[in-house]
């Protein structure tokens, strides 16, 4: 059997697209025969706290849906103070380099990057120890901070994410991205880099829900269900909405950074139309999306190399999406027919596209439902692109 190894800053049961994309990558591996272990620091994200039953653990090593994993140490924080997240990353990253240098590993590991600092720390260790690095890059640093407003260009710390981006490139024998435009940046600085297309699809495809009829009398229910960070932007969409008119409501899940405004905001601006349900289970979410309609996929601003996974989960589901971020996103939402395009931070346009909506109708949108959910099947298949990966020798 043939053993790797998988390093990321996230993992179940923590929540969210980067540790379910992480859970699905270890399980397929699993699945066509690899032995397959995960490194992650001890359960914390969103919270920024340790989860109850790994409190008082300095690591814990468990094995859960035939996937060994090795939770090592960390000093968990989301404060907003930029000491304490460095802190935090150190932490971990300190813990790993060690285990990484005088432990036993596979002689093949997957390196999760961003977090930047994580990937290094990993991928130097790994470089030391002249094991194989295959690199899984989900977005570009620090392109996306500078894109986002959180970093300086040419500061100091802009040239030293740069080195350390570089640094994990050129150290890695090949690299996996999850869009065309990171592999584009990549080939950018290293031509010859041998690089693979590596799109984030969802391992579900639930086909009853379609038959089941929908209260036509009801409104068209729009959801938007994740982080609620600073680059969805989320606090600011619901500021900007109007909904007044509409046979339109809008239902959030999630938690994060922008949790506290968005329930201030809801408090002092009370409607019906804007229903905060906080973070659920995933199993439980996927339950009551069903009696929703629409998808809404928002980003802060367009950042180059970011391709929402929610894009490929909502459209297995048999959602249509409605898509608020700009670049390759929109190009795949469009090229899919996957449902509805509006420019990064053009909120006039979302309004009048939401006035649309609300004329559409939920018959026809039910319509949408069946066919988008056909077209992800056939198109969008985690099965057929591992496949052709391990055919083409990527792991």
């Amino acid at each position: 059997m043939k053993d790797i190894l998988i390093i990321s800053n996230y993992y179940p049961p923590e929540k969210g697209a980067a540790a379910n994309r992480i859970e699905q990558l270890a399980l397929k591996l699993d699945q066509n025969g690899y032995n397959v272990s995960v490194i992650s620091p001890l359960p914390n994200y969103p919270k920024g706290e340790l989860f109850p039953e790994y409190k008082n653990r300095f690591s814990v090593t468990e094995k859960i849906q035939n996937i060994t994993l090795k939770r090592l140490w960390i000093y968990p924080s989301n404060s907003s103070n930029i000491f304490k997240r460095i802190v935090s990353t150190l932490s971990f990253s300190t813990t790993l380099f060690f285990y990484l240098l005088f432990s036993k590993i596979p002689k093949k590991v997957i390196v999760q990057s961003p977090p930047l600092l994580l990937s290094f720390t990993a991928v130097l260790a790994l470089w030391l120890r002249r094991k194989k690095i295959i690199l899984n890059v989900s977005d570009l640093w620090p392109t996306a901070a500078i894109e986002l407003g959180v970093l300086k260009k040419n500061s100091i710390s802009h040239k030293f994410l740069l080195f350390i981006e570089r640094f994990i490139y050129r150290k890695a024998n090949h690299i996996f991205g999850q869009s065309n435009e990171i592999i584009d940046h990549i080939h950018s600085i290293f031509p010859e880099k041998k690089c693979f297309l590596y799109r984030n699809y969802p391992d579900h495809f639930i086909e009853n829900r379609l038959e089941e009829k929908q209260n036509l009398s009801e409104p068209i229910k729009l959801f938007y269900a994740g982080l609620l960070g600073v680059a969805q932007g989320v606090f600011e969409l619901i500021q900007e909405l109007d909904l007044k008119n509409l046979n339109i409501e809008l239902h959030i899940f999630g938690d994060g950074a922008e949790k506290n405004q968005i329930l201030n905001f809801l408090e002092k601006n009370q409607t019906e139309k804007i229903i905060f349900h906080g973070m659920l289970e995933r199993n439980v979410l996927h339950e009551i999306l069903q009696n929703l309609d629409i998808a809404l996929v928002p980003l802060k601003t367009r950042i180059y190399g970011s391709v929402p996974s929610k894009i490929f989960e909502y459209s297995a589901l048999g959602f249509p999406v409605l898509y608020f971020g700009g670049g390759e996103g929109e190009n795949i939402v469009e090229e899919n027919n996957l449902g509805w395009v509006v420019p990064v931070e053009d909120f006039k346009n979302l309004n009048d596209t939401l006035k649309q909506i609300s004329e559409f109708g939920k018959e026809e949108i039910q319509i949408m439902k069946k066919t988008i959910f056909l077209h992800a099947k056939s198109h969008f298949s985690l099965d057929e692109q591992m496949k052709k990966l391990i055919e083409n020798n990527a792991f």
